[in-house]
């Protein structure tokens, strides 16, 4: 269900605009959830079109050396006891997040295959080209209280690609995060190093070094509503015993969390963190999440299994909780809207689509840098 009526967003004063900004449209795109509670839209199985790596210098190579095999600890009724704060910060190398990749390594990707993809160039022509985190962000949009975005969209050959733009909020927030939040997010990748082997059968190695330049991505096609999708999304491992071995369906999915201990944590945690658990694990069509709960100590002591198509249900019966028919209806109804948007095909023109929570989807259009992304 897509929402007939637009409403126009508040005017707001606006620091300095860049010298190439153009008018901007009128139309604007309402995320009230009540708006998109329709049945779930139709959702093509994402099957895998193909793959690339990324090194530990973050170069791109077009195989899947980067892919680590899921090997988690023998289930002895223990706990698991793993260390989360070992090797940090010594052993850890960090990706520069002040390269802004946008696109570029689907891109390359898409360069290399634009030939072999099943339904040709005309196929593409039509399509939305994306990461999946973007789209992640779009399905939990109705429920976002805390953190807005910016997507990038131009169209090119008739395909429309969107790449996120960093927002000054985001922008300030990483520039001042705090020691504790960096080592929660080397505690992430530190999990995902106990949890995985370099082969299949092999044991994992947490004496290593954490670099999270490395990457294994894997490239999908799939469809939203009347939508055609091709995306590229990061995973975390495969796993050797799944009764599948095709790809999306032997991919896992590891997560952190802390330690619950009342119903209301769990309430909160169900309602929040499982939200975005389940938006990035349901668009790449990974069956499972495998989360490591960790003590104030930073010792993960239990580990749970959570199937993605049983997440719901946790909030099934939740007045304040998360629907995915809103989240897919709301994604479908902003890539109608960015496709009645973007009509010019010009890799230079960019329409910048940006959301505040509590505000519409409002659009400004720009021409050449600094945010345009496809290569001319």
């Amino acid at each position: 269900m897509e929402p007939r009526g637009t409403k126009r967003g508040a005017g707001k004063i606006e620091a300095a605009e860049p010298h190439n900004k153009l008018p901007r449209p009128a139309p604007s795109l309402p995320t009230d959830p009540a708006l998109y509670s329709g049945s779930f839209p139709f959702y093509r199985r994402p099957s895998q079109l193909g793959c690339f790596s990324l090194d530990t210098q973050r170069q791109y190579h077009g195989d899947a050396r980067a892919l680590r095999y899921y090997s988690p600890p023998p289930a002895n009724g223990q706990g698991p006891n793993f260390d989360l704060r070992d090797g940090y910060p010594d052993r850890y190398q960090p990706r520069d997040e002040e390269v802004q990749e946008r696109l570029d390594h689907l891109l390359r990707w898409l360069l290399e295959h634009r030939g072999q993809l099943e339904g040709g160039p005309g196929w593409l022509a039509g399509a939305i080209v994306t990461w999946r985190g973007h789209l992640t962000k779009l399905l939990t949009t109705p429920y976002e209280r805390q953190e807005g975005w910016q997507l990038a969209a131009s169209r090119f050959q008739g395909t429309l690609y969107l790449s996120e733009v960093e927002t000054l909020a985001a922008q300030a927030q990483r520039l001042a995060r705090p020691p504790l939040l960096r080592e929660l997010m080397y505690m992430g990748y530190k999990f995902e190093q106990y949890m995985c082997a370099d082969k299949p059968g092999g044991s994992p190695d947490p004496s290593g070094e954490v670099n999270t330049n490395m990457a294994f991505c894997s490239v999908l096609r799939s469809r939203l509503g009347n939508h055609p999708l091709l995306f590229s999304g990061e995973v975390d491992c495969t796993d050797p015993q799944a009764p599948s071995s095709q790809p999306p369906t032997c991919y896992v999915e590891l997560k952190t969390s802390k330690e619950m201990h009342s119903p209301g944590q769990w309430r909160s945690f169900y309602r929040h963190k499982l939200l975005k658990w389940w938006a990035q694990s349901f668009l790449l069509g990974v069956p499972n999440v495998v989360a490591g709960f960790r003590n104030p100590e930073g010792f993960i002591c239990s580990l749970k299994t959570f199937p993605t198509m049983q997440m719901f249900e946790h909030v099934r019966n939740d007045r304040d909780g998360w629907n995915p028919s809103v989240c897919m209806n709301f994604c479908a109804a902003f890539l109608s809207f960015a496709q009645n948007t973007v009509v010019q095909d010009d890799p230079r023109l960019v329409h910048l689509f940006s959301w505040e929570p509590g505000r519409p989807v409002t659009v400004s259009v720009y021409q050449d840098a600094p945010h345009a992304f496809l290569p001319t």
